[in-house]
């Protein structure tokens, strides 16, 4: 089946229905946990075991990413008994891809069956207390663009997912925020875990001065290009979330500063910091019920 990237006026029920049928005629494996990894944590989805690998340029319907770091396919398999699948790599909307294209693979997994949605994320740090190879775990989300029109969710409502008017104010799943405070005491790794707000912008430019200090002001501990819309297509699907946003560089907020932001430095932090986000994710998932 010729992969066609759902046009913009599309996504329908029957678009998405398409797309798992065909996940489920090519695999027996019918994932609990489905796992977005962000810029250079794709190595999340190696540690699974039993792997069957589908590329997205042969998924039906799946978009294709086009950012270096996101290799671009989705990986079935168990990773500590759970049978999980991984997306090694997202798509976002300064690709090109509208709201629905973004988070067309969100409700997809809904419809195989997942009930628990972890995601991870490069982000620049905005919280001075921050250093580059920390790890926050996301106690709540600013999702600009839905701030100001741009929501996954505007248009007609497919109930067959979710109710019209969504609450957010529990999008991030207390329990599980709870069980991975756990285990990262468990893991030895609190001296540099995080718990703070996520604030997607647009991308693809890094944020100027005065954007850095408003986003601060509003209340962001870090900032990405990412994430939000998938959270906010997954509570619409009835998903639990879990988030995990890896601080890749410090955004420059001073005028003097001689820091400059850039995608290189992205990769090399993520590098540095990708096994011990993994172990942790992998205990995690041992534990979600």
């Amino acid at each position: 089946m010729e992969n066609t990237s759902p046009a913009s006026n599309r996504c329908s029920y029957e678009d998405y229905e398409a797309t798992a049928d065909w996940l489920r005629s090519k695999t027996a494996q019918r994932p609990k946990v489905a796992i977005i990894c962000g810029s250079g944590l794709g190595g999340l989805a190696e540690l699974l075991h039993n792997k069957v690998v589908f590329p997205y340029k042969d998924i039906p319907l799946f978009p294709q990413t086009t950012v270096m770091g996101h290799q671009g396919q989705l990986v079935f398999g168990t990773l500590e008994g759970q049978q999980c699948v991984c997306m090694q790599g997202r798509f976002h909307t300064y690709e090109g891809y509208d709201l629905k294209q973004v988070t067309y693979p969100v409700r997809v997994f809904s419809l195989l069956g997942v009930k628990t949605l972890i995601l991870t994320n490069a982000s620049g740090g905005l919280n001075s207390s921050y250093k580059v190879g920390d790890i926050m775990l996301i106690k709540d989300q600013i999702n600009l663009p839905g701030l100001v029109g741009n929501n996954p969710l505007c248009g007609p409502n497919e109930d067959r997912f979710g109710e019209r008017f969504l609450c957010m104010s529990d999008a991030y799943d207390p329990d599980l925020i709870a069980l991975a405070q756990q285990t990262a005491e468990e893991q030895g790794i609190e001296e540099f875990m995080q718990k703070g707000v996520y604030c997607m912008v647009s991308g693809p430019t890094y944020e100027s001065v005065t954007e850095g200090r408003a986003l601060r002001t509003l209340g962001a501990d870090t900032v990405g290009m990412s994430t939000a819309l998938e959270v906010v297509v997954a509570r619409h699907c009835g998903l639990r979330v879990l988030g995990f946003s890896l601080i890749t560089n410090m955004v420059v907020t001073e005028y003097d500063s001689k820091q400059r932001a850039n995608h290189a430095e992205v990769l090399e932090t993520t590098r540095m910091r990708t096994q011990v986000l993994e172990g942790l994710v992998t205990k995690i998932v041992a534990k979600i019920r």
